[in-house]
């Protein structure tokens, strides 16, 4: 035996030994120095009571509980670990709570009505985008006053700079909460409102980003289908729901953009999206899309292709940075949601993990004393990890091992992850089909849900929030969801708090960096409200 075979045989060996020790015989010491970690951790926290001269919320569409923990375990898994003891970027930040997500009119909510909470502070209704619960899904006749400025609006208003950036048609529901008033968030277009026979003074989404929101720095995102007129071929092959008034809203924002002035990018590519000088561009507009952007695992990545969601947040940070006064950054990780509503697990674990590598970038070019950070998600799905599989079985498999006591009584055994409902319930008279015989971790497989749906529900218990920043501390409970709009607001000097903000903040109350300063000095600040 040569010595170079000896060698790699050793450490063979030794890889074996060390992965059976990590997964079997972690003993008291090993346990011991984790919780002493975090504890040190712990204890080095201080408040940061500075004014947040910036502010990104990242929302994960759908990215319930049970998500993220699975996303972490397949984050970890795909470095070669058992998963369970990994880390998303996030779950580093310092400050985490619950956001409580049903509307005036439902339990179990959807993106429009939960982002509008967020964006604007109040609970809407079912289905509505900008507007206040004084408005009835589908009804134009909704009164002026339920139109409420959005957090978004507010920071342009103090001379911030503002963007939206999104895996989704950029007039979907979670983007368009950040601009749009409108009682329908399906009405992403004029092709829509003839769709819906709607009449009165509604305005398309699209039509009142380009019209009436401007001034809004950076767009990137897809949906071009309602941008553009049918009589236009759009670059997508069978690109539908064209406008039907004929007006070409790309146009239309480039001539706005000329006549204020402005330096400014309209891009529908990787290549051109590479092109883009952030120290020469004032406002940027990425349409890259017919419809929704494409999964991260099938992504083009090609210069005909389309930017990742971490590209995105870079560019876009790099953009809005310039301006003295702060910014104001939305970012969804659209595709989770989507994917949970076919019940492919996979993607939805993949697109979680994409949104973090945007999180980590945000993260590294933002300082901690100045930008507040939120992450969380608008609502939850009816996704669960089941079963007792063994330490560091693979997330997307068979549960293994399934004792005698935990077999199912179908006597076929079953995937870690599972849904509620969705596509891939079991009809009536058919028998489930034994996961041991196909593909598991293939990017298209559907896991088994109990009940038979085209399309998954979301799910309706507390999502989390993640917060990292000036004020992150008060993100410490159970919250309920609109509360996230009032801690940006109150940080930033914003909007609904501005008043608040500006007394705390003429308190003279700075960052803290020995760990003197504790709650009980903020409690003295608000004695000063």
């Amino acid at each position: 035996m040569t010595t170079t075979v000896y060698i790699l045989l050793k450490l063979f060996t030794m890889t074996i030994l060390l992965k059976g020790f990590v997964l079997q015989r972690e003993d008291s010491t090993h346990w011991l120095r984790v919780a002493e970690e975090e504890l040190q951790s712990a204890l080095k926290q201080t408040v940061n009571t500075n004014k947040a001269k910036n502010v990104i919320l990242f929302v994960g569409d759908g990215m319930g509980l049970t998500t993220v923990t699975a996303a972490r375990i397949y984050k970890g898994q795909q470095g070669g670990q058992p998963g369970e003891e990994g880390i998303l970027e996030f779950e580093k930040f310092p400050h985490v709570g619950l956001s409580k997500t049903y509307l005036p009119n439902r339990q179990v909510a959807d993106s429009a009505a939960t982002a509008t909470a967020m964006l604007v502070g109040e609970k809407t209704n079912w289905y509505t985008l900008g507007v206040t619960g004084k408005a009835q899904f589908g009804d134009c006749n909704f009164p002026k006053e339920a139109e409420i400025d959005t957090i978004l609006q507010q920071s342009k208003m103090e001379g911030k700079s503002t963007g939206i950036v999104t895996t989704s048609r950029i007039t979907h529901a979670t983007p368009a909460a950040a601009y749009a008033k409108i009682p329908h968030r399906n009405w992403e277009s004029d092709a829509d409102l003839t769709k819906y026979n709607v009449s009165g003074r509604c305005r398309d989404i699209a039509q009142q980003l380009i019209y009436n929101n401007s001034e809004i720095d950076v767009l990137f995102g897809g949906g071009r289908r309602s941008f553009l007129p049918k009589t236009t071929k759009d670059t997508e092959k069978n690109s539908n729901n064209l406008r039907q008034d004929g007006k070409n809203l790309i146009r239309e924002w480039k001539v706005i953009m000329e006549d204020i002035g402005q330096r400014y990018k309209y891009v529908e590519n990787t290549e051109e999206f590479q092109s883009i000088d952030p120290s020469a561009t004032d406002k940027v507009l990425g349409l890259f899309e017919s419809s929704h952007m494409q999964y991260e695992h099938m992504r083009d990545k090609g210069p005909k292709g389309e930017p990742s969601l971490s590209e995105m947040t870079r560019k876009a940070i790099q953009i809005l940075q310039k301006n003295k006064k702060g910014f104001f950054l939305l970012v969804e990780g659209a595709r989770i949601d989507h994917a949970h509503h076919d019940n492919i697990a996979k993607r939805a674990l993949t697109e979680t993990i994409a949104m973090d590598k945007a999180v980590k970038v945000a993260a590294e070019m933002t300082k901690e004393e100045d930008t507040l950070i939120i992450v969380t998600a608008d609502h939850s799905h009816v996704f669960n990890i089941a079963g007792y599989p063994k330490r560091g079985n693979d997330i997307l498999g068979v549960v293994d091992p399934i004792s005698k006591d935990w077999y199912p009584t179908d006597n076929m055994p079953f995937t870690t992850l599972l849904y509620a409902n969705g596509p891939g319930g079991i009809m009536p008279n058919t028998t489930r089909h034994d996961p041991r015989n196909v593909n598991t971790t293939a990017d298209d497989y559907t896991q088994t849900s109990a009940v038979p749906f085209k399309s998954e529900t979301h799910g309706g218990e507390d999502v989390p929030i993640y917060a990292r920043g000036p004020w992150s501390h008060l993100i410490h409970g159970v919250h309920e969801q609109h509360y996230v709009y009032h801690v940006m607001s109150l940080a930033s000097c914003v909007g609904t708090q501005k008043t608040k903000c500006s007394k705390l903040i003429n308190a003279g109350q700075t960052y803290n960096t020995n760990g003197v300063t504790t709650l009980t000095l903020v409690a003295v600040l608000y004695s000063l409200l």
